[in-house]
C-alpha cells in the first residue's frame, strides 16, 4: 500500500470515503487476496482514527471482501470457485430483477444513460483492452441497476459484483476465452437495452439473466479446464499475477 490512499474533500462521511477507497483497492487487485490488513498501516496511510477504520472494515467484512482469521487478523478474502458459482447465480437473479424493474418504468433520461454506456461497451470490445471493457461494462451495469429504481437492489448487486470482480476479469482477459464470447455478450446486452426501451419486462429480465448465466459459464469453464474440477489452483495463480 502506498500513500495514494488519501481522502478527498467530499460531503460524504469520512467512514464512507474510507470504505470506498479500500473497496476499490481490493476490487482492482492492489490489495491482494490473502493480504493482511493492519490498523497501524491503514490509519497512517488514510489519516483517520482507528474507530473510523474499524467501522469501515466491519462494513467490508459484511460485504465478504475481508475476513477475520484467527491468529492473523483481518485479511483480504480469497473466495473459492464454489463460492463464485453461488455468487453468479445470485447475480443472475438480481440483475434479471433490475432489468425487469427498469423496463416496467422506463425513464427517458435513464435510458439515454444506458444507451450511452452500451455504446462505450461496444467501443471497448472493438479496442480489445480487457481493463477498458471491464470499466465500460461496470458503467453499463450501474446504469441498468440505477434504472431499476431500487436502491436496496442496487446495493445488493454492488456487493455481489465486488466479490466476483476477479472472475469477471478472468473471463475477459484469459487466452482461453471463447472466440465468440465477445460478440455474444454485445448481442445479449443489446437485447437488454432494446427490451427496456420497448417496455418489455419479460424479455428484459430474460436477456439480463441469460447474459449473467453465459458469463458465469465462460469463467467457470476456463478455471475448470485449466485446473480440473475445482479450478482453485488456477485462481491462486491468477491472483499471484495480478
Amino acid at each position: 500500500m502506498k500513500s495514494r490512499l488519501i481522502l478527498k474533500r467530499s460531503a460524504a462521511p469520512v467512514r464512507e470515503q474510507v470504505q470506498e477507497i479500500l473497496r476499490t483497492e481490493i476490487i482492482e487487485g492492489r490489495l491482494a487476496p490473502g493480504q493482511r490488513l493492519t490498523e497501524r498501516e491503514l490509519t497512517g496511510m488514510l489519516g483517520v482514527s482507528r474507530t473510523v477504520l474499524r467501522e469501515s472494515l466491519r462494513q467490508l467484512e459484511s460485504e465478504g471482501l475481508v475476513s477475520l482469521i484467527p491468529n492473523k487478523g483481518l485479511v483480504v478474502r480469497r473466495l473459492t470457485v464454489a463460492e463464485a458459482r453461488e455468487l453468479y447465480r445470485i447475480r443472475e437473479s438480481l440483475e434479471g430483477l433490475a432489468a425487469r424493474l427498469f423496463a416496467e418504468q422506463p425513464d427517458p433520461e435513464q435510458i439515454a444513460r444506458l444507451e450511452e454506456a452500451f455504446d462505450k461497451v461496444e467501443r471497448g470490445y472493438k479496442n480489445g483492452e480487457p481493463s477498458s471493457i471491464l470499466t465500460a461494462k461496470n458503467a453499463f451495469y450501474d446504469a441498468m441497476h440505477s434504472g431499476g429504481g431500487s436502491k436496496a437492489l442496487s446495493k445488493m448487486l454492488a456487493t455481489v459484483l465486488a466479490q466476483i470482480w476477479r472472475w469477471r476479469a478472468v473471463g475477459l482477459a484469459h487466452p482461453r476465452r471463447s472466440a465468440g464470447r465477445s460478440a455474444e455478450s454485445i448481442s445479449m446486452l443489446r437485447d437488454v437495452v432494446d427490451a427496456i426501451k420497448s417496455g418489455d419486462s419479460d424479455r428484459a429480465e430474460m436477456a439480463a439473466r441469460k447474459e449473467a448465466r453465459l458469463a458465469a459459464a465462460e469463467v467457470l469453464r476456463i478455471l475448470v479446464d485449466i485446473d480440473g474440477d475445482q479450478g482453485d489452483g488456477a485462481l491462486r495463480q491468477l491472483e499471484m499475477n495480478t
